[in-house]
């Protein structure tokens, strides 16, 4: 395996919606949503966002090879707000991917529980013993030649869970170099975006979609 060198993008901050509680922005891929561990993994999109609004506070993450709609609050209690909703499962996420091979059906609904692989940490395996549920509904939207074009929409928030529950289809996530291999990870860039967030605004409540152009 060829040894990983973070080298995140150098663009600017895709900011897409700002109010008083909370800041919404699409995140490149390539780019951590939060540090990692020793200073060549400082560079983040918390850190550059706090550079312009040093009160952003962490909601959720994205991981750094997705790109897409991610969300930060302003206050303490929009922090808490939000991530009461996550807990509950009141916020509605959609991913957009491109996926290795022609999926069959239409649509359909994956529920399998994931667990960490700790011998090969971080990545997720299956594990219907010890495993927490998983659920991610698809649709497809399009073949394109070798890949399928879909819509993956996750019930539950587990790390790497549509990356695990698409290989476990028998389709991984173009460019995925954790889940995909061969031909199929042979891509300059992980095929995954958040394209919508769908959330109840912490003041008021009223509910807001954001949305983020797919890039590929």
């Amino acid at each position: 395996m060829t040894e990983f060198i973070y080298s995140p993008p150098d663009t600017p901050l895709d900011l897409i919606h700002e109010d008083h509680e909370i800041l919404v922005l699409n995140k490149p891929a390539g780019l951590l949503s939060v540090p990692g561990k020793g200073a060549h993994l400082a560079d983040c999109l918390i850190t550059r966002l706090q550079a312009a609004f040093p009160e952003a506070l962490l909601v959720h993450r994205l991981d750094m090879d997705t790109s897409g709609i991610i969300v930060f609050a302003r206050t303490p209690s929009a922090q808490r707000h939000l991530g009461l909703q996550f807990e509950k499962r009141m916020m509605k996420k959609t991913y957009l991917a491109r996926v290795w091979g022609q999926v069959a059906g239409k649509e359909g609904v994956i529920d399998l529980p994931l667990i960490v692989d700790w011998p090969n940490r971080p990545l997720q395996k299956v594990c219907h013993e010890t495993g927490r549920a998983a659920v991610t509904e698809w649709k497809v939207l399009r073949h394109d030649g070798d890949s399928t074009r879909m819509r993956l929409i996750p019930h539950t928030g587990r790390s790497h869970q549509l990356r695990v529950h698409m290989r476990e289809l028998g389709h991984p996530i173009l460019g995925d170099p954790f889940y995909a291999t061969g031909p199929a990870r042979d891509f300059p860039r992980l095929m995954l975006h958040a394209e919508t967030l769908r959330l109840r605004h912490p003041d008021g409540g009223r509910g807001m979609t954001f949305r983020a152009a797919n890039p590929f």
